[in-house]
């Protein structure tokens, strides 16, 4: 039962359109810092960070950045919802990955757009 759990889960986290990008200027708003950040995937269901210090799962703050070579401004809440913390010599990069919980649809769908013409001009 729990290996059929994960599965849907991991397609679930697979549904929408996912681009490898090098973003953003990332914003915390209800911090007095800034973080800048690099996006390394995103979707309208969110996006991984990458960071050698990345944030707990459960987290939630305040997002705000805008998609490379467009208009597209994005606010929204945002949770953390799983990390990899840095090993030394491991492959795959350190960071975290965030849930947009209250992305409006037209960005949602925008950001879709964006990353079909990312992906057709890839």
């Amino acid at each position: 039962m729990d290996e059929i759990n994960e599965t849907k889960k991991a397609a679930d986290r697979r549904r929408h359109l996912r681009e490898p990008i090098i973003v953003f200027k990332v914003i915390e708003e209800n911090s007095h810092q800034h973080l800048f950040g690099y996006a390394k995937d995103i979707s309208r269901s969110g996006l991984f960070i990458a960071s050698i210090n990345p944030r707990e799962p459960g987290e939630r703050f305040h997002i705000a950045f805008q998609i490379p070579k467009t208009d597209i401004q994005v606010t929204c809440q945002c949770e953390v919802i799983w990390i990899r913390k840095y090993k030394p010599g491991s492959k795959p990069e350190p960071g975290y990955g965030i849930r947009f919980l209250d992305l409006r649809d037209d960005i949602a769908a925008a950001i879709d757009r964006w990353v079909s013409t990312e992906m057709l001009n890839g």
